[in-house]
């Protein structure tokens, strides 16, 4: 890695990772709730509506949150999502996503919640580090009718998951929560990939793939290790200051 780029990358670490990155991004849910258990189920079901266009799924998980009355976690626990989102209702509800598809994936969290308490400590039991956590958290979905929403398997780059695995492990961030630093090493998470973080990388560099799998965002997340070694995905925050920036960098 030249060290232009390498310079870039840490100057828009810099600038982006400030609580205003928050401002339209879904991390801004779990900031809008009380309690670390409601901030962890807030973020996890934000972070599974997390694709296509913002102006669509921000809506979307904010009707989620109404729904709830901002106790996610307590609406997910109890079961009373079943009573907005039925399990035999095939209307739509965001684009892939049908009621009936969102009843399982609620379903199979609130079984999660059941058993284990909150997902962290079924993630805590079950995984040390971030490739282990997403492997974990699919397996759960996808052996309990929820693996429409949650990847089957971590073989793909499993994005949505990286991202709010993100949000659980970094601590010290005006954007992330930290609730899971002690017992995932920051230094193990996987960095979010989709189609638009992949050709943003291989223009600066850092990845020669045409593919966003599991295997192109763990070597993203290595050439990442160089410029930020304690924390790789500080350059999360580069790759989006990258994005906002790339019509004059060019």
């Amino acid at each position: 890695m030249n060290n232009d780029v390498k310079n870039k990358l840490l100057e828009y670490a810099n600038r982006y990772e400030t609580a205003d990155f928050i401002v339209g991004d879904p991390s801004w849910f779990m900031h809008q709730v009380e309690g670390d258990t409601n901030r962890e189920a807030t973020a996890f079901v934000a972070s599974a509506l997390s694709y296509g266009s913002r102006a669509q799924f921000m809506p979307k998980i904010q009707q989620l949150l109404d729904w709830a009355d901002g106790d996610m976690d307590r609406w997910v626990r109890s079961g009373h999502f079943a009573e907005r989102l039925r399990e035999n209702d095939d209307n739509c509800f965001y684009r892939l996503y049908n009621c009936r598809t969102m009843n399982a994936f609620l379903r199979a969290y609130s079984g999660l919640l059941d058993q284990f308490g909150t997902l962290g400590r079924y993630v805590e039991n079950s995984a040390s580090t971030g490739h282990e956590a997403v492997q974990v958290i699919t397996d759960w979905f996808a052996g309990h009718g929820g693996g429409c929403v949650v990847p089957h398997d971590a073989s793909s780059a499993c994005k949505r998951v990286c991202m709010f695995l993100r949000w659980m492990v970094r601590d010290n961030s005006p954007v992330d929560l930290g609730l899971w630093s002690r017992f995932i090493d920051r230094r193990s998470l996987i960095m979010p990939l989709d189609t638009h973080v992949l050709q943003q990388s291989c223009r600066l560099g850092l990845l020669n793939s045409k593919t966003a799998s599991m295997g192109a965002a763990r070597k993203l997340t290595a050439a990442l290790a160089e410029v930020f070694p304690d924390d790789p995905l500080r350059g999360d925050f580069a790759l989006f200051g990258y994005g906002v920036n790339s019509q004059s960098d060019r």
